[in-house]
């Protein structure tokens, strides 16, 4: 058949894509007719990558070559064409001469289609005008690429078919690739950053008897042999504290949790999560790691603590804001909760920025709301949000000298929250109460509200030390650090809606 790429046409004139997979399936049966079936190659060897001849070019030219990747450019020019081959590292140029391949491979090698894979042997060198290529001696046909690869490798441009179809999206869009190898490096550095603090990475479970740890609908399995309902874990942070009391000190752990809410820019109903428990410290504590863990980071990852978040510049460099909720809530809206004390006062602050409450809710809760609708979006520089109400705060040490707040911080930047920590409650007692408060806002229809954890109780009541506890969003730490508008752009399968 002879060889018509249909990507060299401009993306108006190309034919119907139905007649495209035709062709290249009539290609296939001829290939697999003459014994040449592509699908039964089993392994290449792989000696080199696109990036590590390109980095030591001078250390590569002359020496010969085994790579391997996807056709993504086709010029034919009689007895000698160029093509570009892309493998994980990037992309490089092959240039096949028909003395040099032989007649029969090179008439192969024309009938290839832009998205097959091959494998290639040849040797480094520079074309005249300065790119570096490989010069073909031979070449294998992989795997073959049924389906036409969208619009001339301009790139996948609907939203939500680059989100369903994520493996074309990698393979077209180079820009989307280097955000997975960040994301890659994000995690290693993290490690990296703890396993030098002496931090003990672990493994908790995912389907718990009782979710807890965050206030989040939960998603419910069933066991068949148990004949028991099971949530997928919300948050790792009670079973990592009975690590605390079990006199591990210093615990890790970066894993999926699972929450059945909304779906935004911000929120996937599966998403991963760095938690880290720290005995013998506090809330101060963690404020310092946080600071020291997520600038170190940005500069590792960036080259700089100059960032810019959707057209926002951020400063990166510690010492970072901190700020009270109270503190914060008066700088933004003028109202001085620390100057009330009981509910209807509060709600007369918030009333008069604008905001009506609820009945019913205390004077924490109405601080809180304030906070969210008025303050955090304004908090665009790193900013420590200090000494959350007690009642949004259920696993968290009062403050000693005001115990209608706890010892407790969310770290927002760029307007998102990126961390949340506290000092950790390890009074048996005290716990049960709170937990029983959680029980009754469930019973009053919060399916948001924790449930009763008798054995977590019973871990406290042998002894858990004083302790420090942190959660860091992984998602949107990698949206910041790569620039990327919706949580979507960072996870490689997001949450999607199945298609009617």
């Amino acid at each position: 058949m002879a060889n018509t790429p249909e990507q060299d046409l401009p993306i108006e004139e190309n034919r119907d894509q139905s007649e495209l997979s035709k062709i290249r399936r009539k290609k296939l049966q001829e290939l697999q007719e003459s014994g040449h079936d592509p699908f039964k190659s089993v392994k290449f060897s792989v000696d080199s990558s696109t990036e590590i001849i390109k980095n030591d070019f001078e250390g590569f030219e002359g020496k010969t070559v085994s790579i391997a990747g996807r056709i993504i450019s086709f010029r034919e020019m009689g007895k000698a064409s160029f093509c570009d081959l892309l493998d994980r590292s990037g992309k490089i140029q092959l240039y096949v001469r028909l003395d040099e391949v032989g007649a029969d491979s090179y008439n192969d090698f024309k009938k290839m289609d832009i998205g097959d894979i091959i494998g290639v042997t040849g040797i480094i060198f520079k074309t005249h005008k300065g790119e570096i290529s490989i010069k073909t001696k031979t070449l294998e046909l992989l795997a073959k690429s049924l389906l036409p690869l969208p619009e001339k490798w301009h790139g996948l441009r609907d939203m939500d078919l680059r989100y369903r179809q994520r493996y074309v999206d990698l393979i077209v869009s180079p820009e989307v690739r280097k955000t997975f190898f960040i994301r890659t490096s994000i995690m290693k550095e993290i490690r990296r950053y703890l396993d030098g603090l002496d931090f003990l990475e672990v493994e908790t479970p995912l389907l718990n008897v009782i979710p807890g740890g965050a206030a989040a609908r939960p998603f419910v399995t069933h066991h068949n042999t148990l004949d028991i309902d099971l949530y997928l874990r919300i948050s790792p942070e009670l079973h990592l504290k009975r690590l605390i009391v079990g006199g591990l000190e210093k615990v890790y752990e970066i894993g999926r949790c699972f929450r059945n809410e909304g779906i935004s820019i911000k929120h996937n109903p599966e998403f991963s999560l760095l938690e880290l428990y720290q005995a013998y410290t506090d809330y101060n504590g963690m404020a310092e790691l946080t600071e020291g863990l997520i600038s170190a980071l940005a500069e590792k990852v960036t080259g700089t603590f100059d960032l810019t978040y959707q057209e926002l510049a951020v400063n990166m460099k510690p010492p970072w804001s901190r700020l009270t909720m109270v503190e914060a809530v008066k700088i933004h809206t003028g109202a001085d909760f620390g100057s009330v004390s009981e509910a209807a006062e509060a709600a007369a602050l918030a009333s008069s920025v604008g905001m009506e409450v609820k009945k019913g809710l205390s004077w924490g809760e109405i601080l809180y709301a304030v906070f969210e609708v008025h303050v955090e979006k304004k908090l665009l520089q790193p900013t420590f949000i200090l000494d959350y109400p007690i009642e949004v705060s259920p696993l968290t040490k009062r403050r000693p000298d005001d115990p209608r707040l706890t010892e407790r911080f969310e770290l927002f930047i760029a307007g998102r929250e990126m961390a949340n920590a506290y000092s950790e409650l390890n009074d048996p007692s005290d716990q049960r109460e709170r937990f029983l408060a959680q029980v009754q806002k469930r019973e009053a229809g919060d399916e948001e509200a924790n449930m009763m954890d008798e054995d977590y109780i019973n871990a406290l009541e042998y002894g858990m030390p004083p302790a420090g506890g942190l959660g860091i969003g992984i998602d949107r730490l990698v949206m910041l650090l790569t620039d990327s508008y919706s949580i979507r752009d960072v996870l490689l399968f997001p949450t999607m809606k199945p298609r009617e």
